[in-house]
């Protein structure tokens, strides 16, 4: 399925790409759960990201902290704050300095809470995401808050795009356990 266009597809996008992410979690080994993920020997890893992960427990953390940004997001602008998407001093040239302090944030973060959190937060996303028309996600100029995208950009970018995100990350992890 490509990016979801429709309220419909978000849907189903979305709870799909969260379903293979928590099914790959299960599956994964005592030993790949202990194993700090080291991706340098991937030519191809360059991202800061792929660096700055070091186990399942911070993989979990980042998605549910991008959850909250969109909740918290679209909360405040419905209730008419003018609130921009990155929280100050961030913008997106300087969101991967987030990432980092997201990072520190929850180094003390157990992976059981990480997992109930990212689990929580995904239900109020997808509730969130269901409580808007197909309008209200889709059309353009619908809420000047969102500039010249769509609100439903940002939620496929916070659900199916980042879960897919994650699946690959978790997979490279497999495949370095492996070698």
């Amino acid at each position: 399925m490509g990016r979801a266009t429709t309220k419909a597809e978000l849907l189903a996008s979305s709870e799909e790409k969260f379903q293979e992410l928590s099914g790959l979690i299960q599956t994964l080994t005592e030993k790949e759960l202990a194993t700090a993920f080291d991706f340098t020997k991937m030519k191809s890893k360059t991202q800061a990201h792929w660096g700055r992960d070091k186990n399942l427990r911070d993989v979990l953390v980042h998605l549910y902290e991008w959850h909250r940004l969109l909740l918290d997001w679209v909360s405040a602008n419905m209730k008419g704050e003018n609130r921009p998407f990155l929280p100050a001093p961030y913008n997106w040239k300087t969101y991967g300095d987030m990432n980092r302090e997201i990072w520190k944030k929850h180094q003390n973060t157990t992976l059981e809470a990480a997992k109930e959190m990212l689990e929580q937060s995904h239900r109020e996303v997808m509730a969130l995401a269901e409580s808007l028309t197909e309008r209200e996600l889709f059309e353009k100029d619908v809420y000047p808050w969102v500039g010249g995208s769509v609100l439903g950009s940002y939620f496929v970018s916070n659900t199916a795009s980042h879960y897919d995100w994650a699946i690959k990350k978790l997979k490279a992890h497999r495949k370095n356990c492996k070698e």
